[in-house]
């Protein structure tokens, strides 16, 4: 019997989901730029709704950017995001309704939010989480691991390096390749009759 051809075969599934850790040790291995914007390139292209795409990332990678970070950093989270080759700052454009004209084109969507406030933080937020999820994805898909993390003062993230753009920070990624050294033992997940209804 034929495999199905649409189904990730298992080393596909292991490297995205099944094997893949949370990093907290790097190895001293640099990511080219390019890769950055094929990890970008990749995640565009999953679900917002109406195509908002309200995410912002500030791939931070230089010294003097790294230095800048570390002011914002929880102690917990220096040492493992100042030696990362890469960090992401994943955050949400308030104006993100702004683009709709131009990323939902088939409705007048920018009115859905224009004028609510609250309506489009809500969307910006709920969406803007969902790319950071699919930075995570699309890091691993082209062989990098990925560090998400909380764990650092927003507010002073935001006048750092966020500063007059309507961007608020949601939460940071390391990005690099993993040193296995730094790895913590699996934790458990739920099974599936714990976390999961059918109805």
């Amino acid at each position: 019997m034929l495999s199905d051809p649409s189904i990730l075969d298992d080393r596909a599934l292991d490297q995205l989901f099944r094997e893949a850790r949370t990093q907290n040790a790097w190895q001293d291995r640099p990511v080219p730029d390019s890769l950055l914007e094929e990890v970008y390139n990749l995640l565009k292209f999953a679900p917002t709704s109406a195509n908002a795409s309200p995410a912002r990332f500030v791939f931070v990678r230089t010294a003097e950017g790294k230095a800048k970070l570390k002011q914002a950093l929880s102690p917990g989270n220096v040492e493992k995001t100042m030696t990362a080759p890469v960090t992401v700052i994943v955050a949400q454009d308030s104006d993100f309704h702004e683009k709709l004209p131009f990323l939902f084109p088939h409705a007048d969507a920018r009115s859905w939010f224009a004028g609510n406030p609250v309506f489009a933080e809500q969307t910006a937020f709920r969406n803007a989480s969902l790319q950071g999820a699919y930075l995570i994805m699309a890091a691993r898909a082209v062989g990098l691991d990925a560090g998400p993390m909380s764990g650092f003062d927003a507010s002073k993230l935001d006048e750092l390096f966020l500063a007059g753009t309507g961007w608020k920070s949601n939460f940071l990624v390391n990005l690099g390749y993993g040193d296995p050294k730094g790895l913590f033992p699996r934790s458990p997940r739920l099974a599936f009759d714990e976390a999961c209804r059918l109805e």
